[in-house]
């Protein structure tokens, strides 16, 4: 018989846990334990070292690790500990080792891959900061306009309000040796993704090797196409004997 697995989900930048609000209840209600950790949105090395304890710490058997646009680094690099038996891409970075965010989407059609930041982010120290170090906010144009082109007015306005900033140390961080090369993966690809076009995450899911599914969302299609991210975990899930 299979053990039931637990679903680890992690969020990107500009999010929390909330972001998952469509794919928790669901899930939950079908029996399976869900958890959400924050991701700190730091550094690469930090962000996957925090969601590597908490695997190693709140769960027990195998694990379905999904991660969102940036927790999709964080994902490959924290998918070693625990037992972790499947990884889930959802509008997601797919980085192999030594790629970073900004590498990735430089040279691309990214609504985020521009010559002056400022036209997209507000910008902001935090303290203790690395020298030179800022925290990134989505200018609300960008939200409306990118980022979540295809939520209601009254969602976009919520999460250019609510946004979680993440340093852009995370963005030029180099990943490290990824997960997926050893573990399954699934993929499911916004085909009106601004901030990481269809193309750039087709190369990275192809190269992972992953079992590609697409949707016509935005960089958020799990807030309003959850059902696309359902089906590729309980793909996932039927993987696991």
């Amino acid at each position: 018989m299979s053990e039931t697995p637990t679903i680890v989900l992690v969020h990107g930048a500009w999010a929390d846990a909330s972001s998952w609000n469509a794919i928790v209840p669901p899930l939950h209600d079908e029996g399976y334990t869900v958890l959400a950790p924050a991701n700190e949105l730091r550094s690469v090395d930090s962000d996957s070292a925090y969601v590597a304890s908490f695997l190693a710490q709140r769960t027990s058997g195998p694990v379905v690790l999904v991660g969102h646009s940036y927790g999709g680094v964080v994902i490959t690099n924290a998918g070693h500990a625990g037992d972790v038996r499947a990884l889930v891409y959802v509008d997601a970075f797919i980085p192999d080792e030594g790629d970073t965010v900004a590498g990735i989407l430089d040279g691309s059609s990214s609504a985020l891959a521009v010559a002056d930041p400022t036209t997209v982010f507000d910008i902001a120290g935090y303290p203790g900061a690395p020298e030179g170090a800022a925290d990134a906010y989505l200018k609300p144009a960008t939200v409306h306009n990118a980022f979540a082109q295809d939520l209601p007015e009254s969602d976009r306005t919520l999460i250019a309000a609510t946004q979680r900033p993440i340093s852009f140390v995370a963005n030029v961080s180099p990943s490290g040796p990824p997960a997926w090369k050893s573990i399954p993966s699934w993929a499911v690809l916004g085909t009106d993704d601004l901030v990481i076009p269809i193309d750039v995450q087709r190369r990275m899911a192809e190269r992972a090797g992953a079992t590609i599914s697409e949707v016509a969302g935005s960089h958020v299609s799990m807030v309003s196409h959850p059902e696309a991210t359902l089906a590729a975990i309980h793909a996932a899930i039927a993987s696991i004997g």
